[in-house]
């Protein structure tokens, strides 16, 4: 149940100067900030505990210009983040907001690092489709569970708390759109009401409904959803009803590379650093190398709706930085053979195709001829053996359309007003990729969750510090 409702009347059991919905990494940046703003923060949390959709990716925040990219001998400007992102959404996003973020991101994750203790540090050794320099930040672990543990433990240390399993139902408005606080449930039955100074949205894109994604993105109706359970729209279903405008709904992050069956993210460094894909015919289908979220719906074009990614050890390696890919390899999503003859076998795919594609592309590295899909091989070393396979099939992966909003983050109507005192973030907030898949730049969901939660967060307590400002004065 998703409803706005009247506020006039309404009374409230507790009360927060910032209240946010949402604990994945937009919701507890966003309370960080705010919190360091001043302002008293409280974070509702529909599951047991926090994870979003932060949680199932690969924990990496593109962020340029950063002391980390410094230390690694890495030249990279804002600027040039900025002209990535509009470059492969093809001048869709808004400019501004991507100005905005492109050059905040960097002293957002040098201040997590610093007041917050997250070791971020830049992928050096492969580089993310789309990207022109390396600017790839994670943990040591490379994964999304750990950078969620590691904002939900700064987040504790600053006693911020957390309503866990608090599933929220309800906004309370005036006529005006100004938020006066929310209504949910948690176990054991009954409502709760929380009031408000202001209110973020950093609850969830519409992913996890598909009546909403069979709307909006019909390609990808019946595709494996590979998000969060609990991207169920609601801030888009609010949003809709406060008047808010909705924009790039068709937008998404897919993935072209999902271990089948075992529901495991492979690393794009599989394709990126030469490796190929074949369908079940042993063929190549595509660019593979143009990025991995378009390709999510190519690979669910081909026969059975998977393909067989190929590479070789010396790339095992590169993927092998990321926990993902050490549970494929554990789970034995991983095959690999001495020659690709084996390879085929194994596969269970025709031996004189896979053979004849692998020879092509092996052509194609040294320079000799032009690849049909346009793919340039050049620079990609060749594959040696031993020789790599895994099964993956294409997901949707989170989406990207949502509530338009400023720089500030606050959500605004058609006629460009903004609504008094809400402000999204994360899934919640339409993002930078434009309205296809192929506009999604690797790190895109990331990026907006982490970079607009801060924003989100501070500019939302900023009544509260100027309140306390005036007092003090």
């Amino acid at each position: 149940m998703n409803r706005v409702l009247p506020a006039a009347g309404v009374a409230f059991e507790a009360e927060a100067d910032v209240l946010i919905v949402g604990a994945g990494a937009a919701g507890l940046v966003a309370a960080l900030a705010a919190s360091e703003a001043g302002a008293e923060v409280v974070v509702v949390e529909r599951d047991a505990v926090p994870s979003g959709s932060t949680a199932l990716s690969a924990g990496l925040i593109p962020a340029a210009g950063t002391r980390f990219q410094r230390e690694a001998g890495i030249a990279d400007s804002p600027e040039l983040f900025a002209a990535d992102i509009m470059a492969k959404a093809e001048g869709e996003p808004d400019a501004a907001v991507v100005a905005r973020l492109t050059e905040r991101i960097g002293p957002v994750l040098e201040w997590l690092a610093d007041s917050h203790g997250l070791p971020f540090d830049v992928v050096t050794n492969f580089s993310y489709p789309g990207h022109s320099a390396r600017r790839m930040h994670g943990l040591p672990k490379r994964t999304g569970s750990e950078l969620i543990d590691r904002l939900r433990e700064a987040v504790e240390a600053r006693d911020i708390p957390i309503l866990t399993e608090f599933r929220a139902t309800t906004l309370f408005a005036d006529a005006a759109g100004h938020l006066a606080g929310i209504a949910g449930t948690r176990p054991g039955g009954g409502e709760e009401r929380i009031g408000c100074k202001a209110l973020i949205l950093a609850c969830n894109g519409y992913g996890g409904h598909r009546g909403l994604v069979a709307r909006h993105i019909p390609q990808l109706a019946e595709a494996l959803w590979f998000g969060h359970s609990g991207n169920e729209g609601d801030a888009v279903l609010w949003g809709e009803a406060l008047g808010a405008e909705l924009v790039h709904m068709s937008g998404h992050q897919g993935h072209g590379s999902v271990a089948q069956p075992h529901g495991i993210l492979i690393s794009w460094a599989t394709v990126m650093e030469g490796g190929f894909q074949v369908n079940t015919a042993g063929q190549r289908f595509s660019d593979e190398s143009h990025g991995y979220s378009e390709q999510a719906a190519t690979v669910l074009a081909q026969p059975e709706g998977k393909a067989w990614t190929i590479f070789d050890e010396r790339i095992a390696g590169i993927a092998r930085q990321f926990e993902d890919f050490r549970q494929a390899e554990a789970q034995g999503a991983i095959v690999r053979a001495q020659d690709m003859a084996g390879l085929a076998a194994a596969l269970g795919i025709p031996e004189t195709s896979l053979a004849a594609t692998a020879a092509e592309v092996a052509a194609l590295k040294r320079g000799e001829g032009i690849d049909r899909f346009g793919r340039d091989f050049r620079n990609a070393p060749a594959l040696e053996a031993p020789f790599c396979a895994v099964r993956v099939t294409g997901a949707l992966f989170h989406t990207q359309g949502g509530l338009r909003i400023d720089t500030q983050a606050r959500v605004l109507r058609p006629d460009g007003a903004a609504l008094p005192n809400l402000f999204a973030c994360g899934g919640a907030a339409v993002g930078v990729s434009g309205s296809r898949a192929s506009g999604y730049l690797s790190g895109n969901g990331l990026l907006t969750a982490v970079c607009l939660g801060e924003i989100a967060g501070r500019e939302a307590a900023r009544p509260v510090r100027l309140d306390a400002q005036y007092i003090a004065s």
